[in-house]
């Protein structure tokens, strides 16, 4: 299925190339490159994720300031491909704490490692991290030195025990002294609001990720008050799809240590209370320039604390510089692409920040009629906008009893059980 990948740093250049099949040559990126050379210094997400060249198919994602080019020969389900690129990367980040190109290069040995593994004459076999690091052993200091004297690699010599089982994610005999459990919920909002303030369009894209440390072969189920929030759901395959689909209650094997359960789309936008609003005043009038006054704050209905606020806001190509203050974060303002960055940190909702100042325009520059749109980021811990509850978690096991209830649950954030 997939013959060969290709890693592109930031500076188009190919820095690592890996084939499963016959070998491919670099020339074959030449159609990825024309196709980012017509984005130009646009968007890298851009780029269309599906070439067709005369004899190949080119599937490309872009993680970390580098783009993951697989190469097939047929017509694959390119989703298929574009999921296992993403788990690649999701490997490299587990295995190194993060994946950028100098990282990718020290630990070359370990990468072509990994990728024998996880694709086998060009079909996906091992992608579960605990497996991963049984045949695998995570890079440190003193396994690199003793490899280098003896001669060794980091390749275990048997196979992994979850391999030969009926649940190939888990390992067999695990044990811990405390056995704890830990689920975190993750949702992003993404959303339009007027000038007025209604919301034009919003949906929520959620995560449900956990880390399990339970002794044996745990059995989990996890049963939501609001099943029929979601619009679509991806399961992890630990998952029992059949379960789910008839009672609506989430029943699984764990993997050991950590993986994401589920992510789910939300898209009904009536669900969606926004928790934050932006008051501003952009004019452009005047002679030779404009005023700007923005001012952010934490809706009445939220509770909590807004963090990680950032505004940004792109101007026109007249805008010439802004000379702004504001009474709480940092403003800086790039004349190139004349984007407008607002980083405002935590908000007080006794004392909230506020941006004053003037807009310089060129001269003689036409009159701007529209005003910008003004992007908003914000993080809010323990809160599911979506309105989100779990109403229980059950457990059973071999050396377990059935555990009913949750010890500790929040809206959303983090919820764990301890036995």
């Amino acid at each position: 299925m997939i013959h060969s990948l290709f890693i592109i740093n930031s500076s188009g250049d190919v820095f690592m190339e890996k084939h499963w099949k016959s070998v491919i040559s670099r020339s074959v990126c030449d159609y990825f490159f024309d196709q980012q050379r017509r984005v130009g210094n646009g968007c890298p997400e851009d780029v269309p994720p599906i070439i067709p060249t005369p004899h190949h198919y080119l599937i490309s994602v872009h993680r970390c300031s580098m783009f993951y080019v697989a190469v097939c020969m047929t017509e694959v389900p390119p989703l298929f491909v574009i999921e296992f690129l993403h788990r690649v990367v999701d490997t490299f980040e587990d295995y190194f704490g993060e994946c950028t190109e100098s990282i990718i290069k020290e630990n070359n040995v370990v990468v072509y490692e990994l990728l024998d593994e996880m694709l086998d004459n060009g079909f996906p076999l091992a992608t579960e991290s605990n497996i991963l690091k049984e045949l695998i052993k995570p890079p440190n200091i003193l396994r690199t030195i003793a490899n280098t004297v003896t001669g060794k690699s980091n390749v275990s010599s048997t196979l992994p025990s979850g391999q030969l089982s009926n649940v190939p994610w888990r390992r067999t005999g695990v044990k811990y002294t405390n056995n704890e459990a830990y689920f975190d919920v993750v949702e992003e909002v993404d959303a339009i609001i007027d000038r007025s303030g209604s919301t034009v369009f919003a949906e929520i894209q959620g995560y449900i990720d956990c880390c399990i440390k339970l002794s044996g072969m745990p059995d989990l189920t996890l049963s939501f008050v609001n099943p029929r929030l979601f619009d679509d759901i991806c399961f992890h395959p630990c998952a029992r799809f059949k379960r789910w689909e008839s009672e609506r209650i989430l029943s699984f094997i764990p993997p050991d240590g950590n993986f994401r359960l589920m992510s789910y789309h939300i898209g009904s936008q009536s669900l969606v209370a926004i928790p934050i609003y932006v008051r501003h005043t952009i004019s452009f009038g005047g002679s030779g320039g404009g005023r700007i006054d923005i001012t952010v704050g934490p809706k009445q209905t939220v509770g909590r604390t807004v963090d990680s606020v950032i505004l940004e806001i792109p101007m026109p190509k007249a805008v010439l510089s802004i000379g702004a203050t504001a009474t709480q974060g940092r403003v800086s303002f790039d004349p190139t692409t004349k984007v407008l960055l607002w980083d405002v940190g935590r908000i007080d909702p006794s004392r909230l920040p506020t941006l004053k100042g003037n807009i310089f325009l060129q001269p003689g520059s036409p009159a701007i009629e529209s005003n910008p749109a003004i992007n908003v980021q914000f993080t809010i811990n323990q809160l599911a906008v979506s309105g989100l509850k779990v109403n229980r978690l059950d457990m059973y096991g071999e050396k377990y009893k059935p555990f009913k209830g949750v010890k500790y649950i929040t809206k959303a954030g983090r919820f764990q059980i301890r036995m």
